[in-house]
């Protein structure tokens, strides 16, 4: 029984332990109501007399604040990592003030039963500095209180105070560049909207220490002016009412006024430090030892030359020679450590080097990035060069952006097409005349251009001569006659209908045909495989099951190629893979997949087609030429290639040529429609001079789309 007793006994112990654990967790998860009964305690000091006892307690808690506070500010990385201290700030101020009238109605009410009358803590600090003469006291007092109102309040203030201001007017600057670097590639969606999120917060922090600083101005105030009252109204209240001698009474009350000011001016001194630490630290990362030691260490030279002049002041007559003489020796020696060890005190830099200073002054890396071989492999796939006279466009003030259009453009081909294009890489070159554009696609010219960024582009829609004085060009994109004009004559052009463009326009234009006609090339195997992998888990069965068992990855990313070339969105993604596993049953070459997948997307196909007015304008391509085309083919096994005379191709060339330029004067944009077995050969003829047209076969015409058949070629 006794040994059953024993091992239970442990048990209330441990029961005991875990309702304490639950009290805890539920004390930490309730800290909303502890702090808004904190805040409600406060105020009710402003009203409720406070006993001695639990005046000293309360004092204490604002000593031990306001050395948290300062603590805290001088390990901060960042003046963003406290941006709640403008609320902190409010909160330790409204807490000295309830204590000092708590203080003030316990000197006024029993000022003349001693000194110990508003507690220990305002006796000891008014008998400890005053020391024993109330001249001193009072002299003391005053200095402190200049100090913290004249030198470091107005400092903090109007540092803030500007900061602030200038916080705001670089804002759109700092969002230009963020905005930059995104469309440039050097950040991605993620870290730009996180650095905008950053330089919201910045501007509203120091917005908000703006206004903080003035809790702390306002505090230094009241405490002179309660310092004041206390004094005067203490010793008339001692020598009228109380009966004491004015010599005890000056005593008494000036123990306990000195003591009281102080009690609440050192805590006000070091919050207001902390202010004033962490508003000028707001260009330095990292901690204020850090950013003190390490760059006051970037020049032992001043050391060394601090070190001479604290000798020569040594040897002046009537200076004592030992205190100047061993800091001439610190300094001196710090200046010989710090040149043999240049990285001693400096920063630990964001990826572990430690920052050095060079020769020349100027920050360098302890272990700086060498360039590798591999470094040089590395190709752009869209890259946008522009002459130093087009960099205005960049930050262009007179419409869009270049970049804003650029990161548009991206958004707009992934709705369009289905895959998000590479990065737009924007570089400045100073080979290139002033106003000329280069777009280079995987390091290779695809297309250049000239503009006057000062001007607008103005073109006659209806293809006359534009009556507006300003200077004749060509339009880079698609060569159309077009002229350069003033901003005065923007409105005279647009009430006459002219189609007027500005210069970051034309350049985004320019690029938006280069992507479009390389779209193919730009779809790399990474951002296939990124494709598949973006698919919903629904389709990742289809994906599992069909690559790469039945076909590659690569597979699929031809098959993807050969459908954007033409300009066909596979955004579709889900059905594509489904037509292709069909195909698969039957053959696996990649043209014939092609064209099944393009089939199963006929009515996707046939709305892309479709004009404002519901129909599909076709063009039919004659029994002849699909005959010609038929015999034309020559097979090897699933391969075919088309083997028609030059002489035919030449007669094939014309006659297309010809009836499409009939139709486009007549306002159509037709499509030319053939049999399903021909469709990819006369296409590859076809698009070597008239791209921008449409062959579709008859099994890419959805049998609900309307058709107006125009003719037949």
């Amino acid at each position: 029984m006794a040994e059953a007793a024993a091992a239970t006994a442990p048990a209330p112990a441990a029961f005991s332990y875990a309702n304490f654990s639950l009290q805890a967790g539920l004390l930490s998860k309730r800290r909303d109501i502890f702090f808004a009964v904190g805040i409600i305690c406060i105020l009710l000091t402003l009203i409720l007399p406070l006993p001695p006892m639990l005046l000293d307690f309360a004092l204490g808690i604002s000593i031990t604040l306001s050395v948290t506070i300062l603590m805290t500010v001088l390990f901060v990385e960042k003046p963003l990592h406290l941006s709640s201290f403008p609320t902190i700030l409010l909160i330790v101020t409204m807490l000295r003030l309830s204590l000092n009238i708590a203080s003030v109605r316990l000197i006024l009410a029993h000022g003349h039963e001693g000194t110990a009358a508003a507690g220990h803590v305002i006796q000891a600090f008014g008998g400890f500095v005053m020391g024993g003469s109330v001249v001193i006291g009072a002299i003391i007092f005053g200095i402190l209180t200049i100090i913290n109102f004249v030198v470091i309040t107005k400092g903090s203030g109007r540092i803030a105070e500007v900061s602030a201001r200038f916080s705001l007017d670089a804002m759109p600057g700092k969002q230009m560049a963020i905005d930059a670097d995104l469309s440039a590639g050097l950040i991605n969606e993620d870290q730009a909207r996180s650095r905008r999120k950053e330089l919201e917060d910045e501007s509203n922090f120091f917005g908000a220490m703006d206004g903080a600083s003035k809790f702390v101005r306002g505090d230094a105030i009241a405490g002179l002016l309660i310092v004041f009252i206390n004094f005067i109204a203490g010793i008339l209240i001692g020598v009228v009412q109380q009966g004491l001698s004015f010599n005890a009474a000056l005593n008494t009350y000036t123990v306990l006024t000195v003591g009281d000011g102080l009690v609440t001016q050192i805590p006000a001194l070091i919050v207001s430090t902390a202010a004033g630490i962490l508003v000028t630290k707001s260009g330095v990362a990292g901690s204020a030892e850090k950013a003190v030691l390490g760059q006051l260490s970037r020049q032992p030279t001043a050391l060394g030359v601090t070190s001479g002049f604290l000798v020569a002041m040594a040897a002046l007559p009537g200076i004592p020679m030992l205190p100047f003489l061993i800091l001439a020796g610190a300094t001196g020696y710090a200046c010989w450590y710090l040149i043999k060890h240049p990285g001693a005190l400096q920063p630990i830099a964001p990826g572990g080097a430690r920052q050095l200073t060079g020769p020349d002054g100027k920050t360098i890396d302890a272990k700086p990035a060498e360039e590798q071989p591999a470094d040089f492999l590395h190709i752009d796939s869209l890259r946008l060069e522009l002459g130093y006279g087009l960099l205005p466009l960049i930050n262009y003030q007179k419409g869009h952006r270049l970049t804003e259009q650029i990161k548009a453009l991206r958004r707009q081909m992934a709705r369009e097409l289905g895959f998000v294009i590479p990065a737009v890489r924007i570089q400045d070159n100073m080979q290139l005349p002033p106003n000329t554009y280069v777009v280079k696609l995987k390091e290779i010219e695809a297309a250049r251009g000239d503009i006057k960024p000062d001007m607008l582009l103005v073109m006659n829609p209806a293809g006359g001569k534009i009556q507006l004085p300003g200077e004749g060009t060509t339009e880079p994109t698609f060569g159309l006659p077009a002229q350069w004009i003033t901003e005065s004559y923007r409105e005279e052009a647009l009430f006459k209908n002219y189609t007027v463009v500005d210069p970051p326009t034309v350049v985004t234009t320019h690029l938006t045909e280069v992507v479009k006609d390389n779209m193919a090339e730009l779809l790399s195997y990474a951002e296939t495989q990124k494709l598949l992998d973006d698919l919903g888990k629904t389709q990742q069965k289809l994906v599992a099951e069909t690559i790469p068992s039945q076909i590659t990855v690569g597979g699929v990313q031809r098959i993807l190629q050969n459908l954007l070339r033409e300009m066909v969105s596979v955004r579709d993604l889900s059905t594509i893979l489904e037509a292709i596993a069909e195909g698969l049953r039957g053959t696996q070459n990649v043209a014939l997949l092609t064209e099944h997948v393009r089939a199963r997307l006929a009515r996707q196909i046939s709305h892309a087609n479709t004009t404002e007015a519901g129909y599909i304008p076709i063009v039919a391509l004659s029994p002849a030429w699909e005959q010609s085309f038929v015999e034309a083919l020559a097979s090897a096994g699933e391969d075919k290639t088309l083997s028609m005379a030059p002489s035919r191709i030449q007669e094939f060339i014309a006659a297309t040529r010809s009836g499409f330029d009939r139709y486009t004067m007549q306002g159509e944009l037709p499509v030319l429609l053939t049999s399903p077995a021909i469709r990819p050969y006369v296409r590859s003829i076809i698009e070597r001079f008239r791209p921008s047209t449409v062959v579709l076969s008859q099994n890419e015409i959805y049998p609900k789309a309307r058709l107006k058949t125009l003719g037949q070629l």
